[in-house]
């Protein structure tokens, strides 16, 4: 996939200064942000395709270069080593903490700051680990509540006889012969257009600047192994599915006791059997008789938090909602909680003996059983309580 100009992503001029750059850039991350899109694919693709923009202009020598040479000058991994293939290969959360260094102060995401687990690292790191992305899955209960999940996750870990360092015992390593111990090599290009100069990542010390002659037999020289282990996650109550939250050093151990990466633990609701969320409230459909619909009366009903007592009020409505204060969702960046709707469907039988029928029949007879012909109180009233 061809990428988009840097100038045509951030949606400024060449001639755009500093301020320009990071007005554009912090307009274009605040809008795509994972955390105001969750599960959303297409802005987590813009918001990694803006970052990798704002990276390379920002940067006056990189800049620089870009204007000179376009894409193809900017070597392998487009802006420092994110693989082959630029911001396509490069995983959220580099591009999260790019944003949140210049923008946030920490090192997570925002909603890492939320529960206390950002700060850390700034910049572009080499040697480091893959980040690893799981989901977990959480009931409307757990989410209500805040829950300790505990899960398994595999993972690269570190060699336990090399230690890390992927290296035989008794042997060292070498400079590259090829780049001489700069990770980096610079090929120059005459082409009609002038010389072109690439610089790219040494394709035999993969950046090191170090060969290993002899590497360790279990690991092969990376100095890691596959493994797994067991991660305890703090689910703070009021999550939604999209929602993550980053475990620093929880992803891959890097290649050579490099720095590891993170675990992305993304949440998932798992659909309840009676309750509907939005945003933080829950909706129940709950039928009632048509005795209780006229008369009033106590009915017992679900909620998040065992079964309640919910009173309805005489003359109710098929349709009408009542409202359970506090019996909803925690909110997540505030006090207290969202509240239960209960959207009343008053049951009719479908069978009936000839008593009830000769009862009903009786009933008719009263003014009071008979529908106005226009009641437009009666569903204003209606449409109010469903929030029509």
């Amino acid at each position: 996939m061809s990428k988009r100009d840097y100038y045509e992503v951030l949606g400024i001029d060449r001639g755009a200064g500093e301020g320009e750059i990071k007005s554009a850039y912090r307009k274009l991350a605040m809008k795509y942000h994972p955390d105001r899109n969750p599960g959303d694919v297409e802005a987590e693709r813009c918001f990694k395709e803006a970052t990798e923009a704002y990276e390379i202009l920002k940067d006056p020598s990189k800049r620089q270069q870009y204007d000179q040479f376009g894409h193809a000058g900017m070597g392998q991994g487009g802006f420092g080593g994110f693989g082959d293939g630029g911001f396509e290969q490069f995983d959220l959360g580099d591009a999260l903490r790019a944003f949140m260094r210049d923008f946030g102060g920490g090192g997570g995401s925002v909603f890492d700051d939320l529960f206390g687990m950002g700060g850390g690292r700034s910049g572009q790191r080499r040697n480091r680990g893959e980040d690893l992305r799981i989901r977990i899955k959480l009931t409307l209960e757990e989410i209500a509540e805040g829950v300790e999940k505990t899960v398994k996750v595999k993972r690269l870990v570190t060699c336990d006889p090399c230690g890390g360092s992927g290296l035989a015992a008794g042997s060292s390593r070498k400079t590259c012969h090829q780049c001489k111990g700069a990770g980096q090599i610079r090929r120059v290009t005459r082409t009609f257009l002038g010389t072109v100069q690439q610089v790219t990542t040494c394709d035999i010390c993969r950046g090191q600047g170090e060969i290993i002659a002899e590497p360790c037999k279990t690991c092969r020289g990376e100095g890691r192994v596959r493994g797994s282990n067991e991660v305890n996650i703090k689910v703070p109550a009021g999550v939604a599915s999209g929602n993550y939250m980053t475990i620093e050093n929880g992803g891959n151990v890097a290649p050579s006791n490099g720095e590891s990466g993170d675990l992305i633990c993304v949440f998932e609701e798992i659909e309840h059997e009676h309750l509907t969320r939005r945003a933080d409230d829950v909706i129940l459909e709950h039928p009632i008789s048509f005795v209780t619909a006229a008369l009033g009366g106590e009915v017992e009903v679900p909620t998040l938090q065992g079964k309640a007592v919910l009173k309805v009020p005489h003359g109710s409505q098929s349709g009408q909602v009542l409202r359970m204060k506090g019996k909803g969702i925690p909110h997540l960046q505030r006090n207290g909680r969202g509240d239960q709707l209960v959207k009343l469907i008053v049951w009719v039988p479908s069978k009936l003996n000839a008593h009830d029928k000769a009862l009903l029949q009786e009933l008719e007879k009263s003014d009071s059983f008979v529908p106005p012909a226009s009641n437009k109180s009666f569903f204003q009233k209606l449409r109010e309580s469903l929030g029509v």
